[in-house]
């Protein structure tokens, strides 16, 4: 009993410190760091939600008032010609990147030898960057099938994987045979085409020399097989309903999304053609080509199928690169547009500002730091307060106007808006690690894609032990975040007036389920 007395007498004695340490930083160092965090993240959601309620507005207009792009440009059907025979239609490239991808690669191959189009006017280039000899030599044997049904195709490898996706592009771009084509679409991995693809997008080209690319949408094939999934088609909805068809609409620009698009050759190579210094060469392209003046379409009506990546580890690597590249991109490009003159301020400043500071880069930090970190830590410090337009009114808000893109899953919203917050704090290192420029800034891994892969596996008899690898399945970012923030709401419910628990008590619990793996679909290893 004196032990046990003594024990707990020491335990008050290092609380009695601990809060007395508290107490003597909380006045001239706690308070005022707080209310300036408060400060800058209230400015960073007032950024965002006019951001947000300006491409409102604009979308509104376009959808009522905005001629659609085959009206707004020349747009007419490539005509036969009886002397010129079907050189009259352009040479096409179709250049398919892929990396050991054993569960879609004949999806893709076969959508892309499957697009109408003169036979004599098109090249299939199929550029294999796989480092697993078994897919290497599955994926040659499928070009040698389409080959002997008369299908163009060029089965192209390299001894190195420099550059990874935008190093396999260029190379592709190099072959002799190329020099003969007008334009060249590309098509990721799971991306399936429908067969008048060509006919829909190469008509802007032909008739329209001041536009560079055609970008067509993308349609989710498994958007419903997880809750993961259906998370990322609200998100990505937004950006191809709202974005994608504002910039489009207003400036003719948007960022290339890297696949299912047309570029012009010419507009390509005197931008400077493809480049690898960051995991974005999408994007990098389209910049320097808008400032060299083209124009872009975008196609909201011209879908394309494809895939959501439906495990969370494949999902996480994705929006590391996501993230990173942008934010590296405007840190090595923001001066050469701020001096460029080809182009009009209004323009730039729509780039600078809109597409590159607010949606690249305070998107992500406001949503992990605002709301996961600042807000939550103010309960222990009731000096500090947020204003309630800034804490609930402004955040409702935008929430709202990026859910309107999915109307289906506007009752997932709550899971929506906890999944986003989960998600932020990779995209806010992410972020950092791109405006820093420190390790991992150009690490590049494919999204695994699953394709039929998955029903495979779960039709087979699952093993009797299911082995789990503790060090996958686990996430210590996650898991710290969840303890604070559950922390935060215990105080809160404890001592606190801000009310502010419900919310930390939820949020925590998303950060515990994806935290122990619990998030998106799981693959057996059978």
């Amino acid at each position: 009993m004196e032990q046990f007395s003594s024990f707990q007498g020491y335990g008050d004695d290092v609380t009695g410190q601990l809060g007395l340490i508290w107490q003597q930083l909380k006045a001239p160092l706690i308070v005022p760091v707080l209310r300036l965090l408060v400060v800058l993240c209230l400015a960073m959601s007032v950024m965002l939600f006019f951001e947000r309620v300006y491409m409102g507005v604009v979308i509104v207009f376009v959808k009522l008032f905005g001629r659609k792009p085959e009206k707004k440009y020349k747009w007419e059907t490539i005509k036969d010609d009886v002397e010129l025979g079907n050189s009259a239609y352009p040479m096409v490239l179709v250049q398919i990147p892929m990396y050991n991808e054993r569960e879609v690669y004949q999806l893709s191959i076969g959508a892309a030898c499957g697009l109408s189009w003169p036979s004599d006017r098109i090249i299939v280039q199929v550029l294999d960057d796989s480092t697993d000899p078994t897919i290497k030599d599955l994926v040659e044997l499928e070009c040698q099938r389409w080959a002997s049904k008369g299908i163009n195709i060029k089965y192209e490898i390299r001894d190195n994987r420099n550059g990874y996706k935008a190093g396999a592009l260029k190379e592709g771009m190099n072959h002799s045979y190329v020099k003969q084509c007008d334009y060249v679409a590309i098509f990721d991995a799971d991306f399936q085409p429908e067969p008048d693809f060509l006919w829909r997008t190469i008509p802007f080209l032909v008739h329209n020399p001041e536009i560079a690319l055609v970008q067509a949408r993308w349609k989710f094939v498994n958007a419903d097989e997880c809750l993961m999934t259906r998370m990322q088609e609200m998100s990505l909805d937004y950006h191809f309903t709202v974005e994608q068809e504002v910039g489009s609409a207003t400036y003719a620009f948007f960022g290339f999304n890297g696949t299912a698009g047309v570029w012009r050759i010419s507009a390509l190579n005197e931008s400077g053609g493809w480049k690898d210094r960051t995991t974005v060469e999408d994007m990098d392209l389209a910049v320097r080509a808008s400032l060299r003046g083209w124009k872009f379409v975008y196609l909201a009506d011209l879908k394309v199928k494809n895939e959501l990546p439906s495990t969370f580890k494949a999902y996480r690597y994705q929006q590391h690169r996501w993230s990173c590249g942008p934010a590296n991109l405007f840190k090595k490009m923001a001066m050469e547009i701020l001096r460029n003159k080809r182009v009009s301020l209004q323009k730039k400043l729509y780039v600078i500002c809109s597409f590159f500071f607010v949606r690249k880069i305070v998107a992500h930090i406001v949503t992990f730091v605002f709301y996961c970190v600042v807000l939550p830590a103010t309960v222990f410090v009731p000096e500090v307060e947020v204003p309630k337009w800034g804490a609930v009114y402004i955040p409702s808000i935008i929430t709202l106007l990026n859910a309107v893109g999915t109307p289906r899953s506007l009752h997932l919203l709550v899971f929506w808006i906890l999944f986003e917050n989960v998600m932020s704090l990779h995209r806010t290192k992410a972020t950092f690690i791109g405006l820093l420029e420190t390790r991992r800034v150009n690490e590049w891994v494919v999204t695994e894609k699953l394709g039929d892969a998955l029903k495979t596996k779960l039709g087979v008899k699952a093993p009797k032990k299911l082995r789990i690898r503790i060090g996958e399945r686990l996430h210590l970012l996650e898991l710290a975040a969840g303890a604070y923030l559950f922390f935060c709401g215990c105080y809160d419910l404890a001592f606190g007036n801000n009310r502010y628990f419900i919310f930390l008590f939820l949020q925590s619990m998303a950060f515990f389920i994806a935290g122990v793996g619990y998030v998106g679909t799981f693959v057996p290893n059978a």
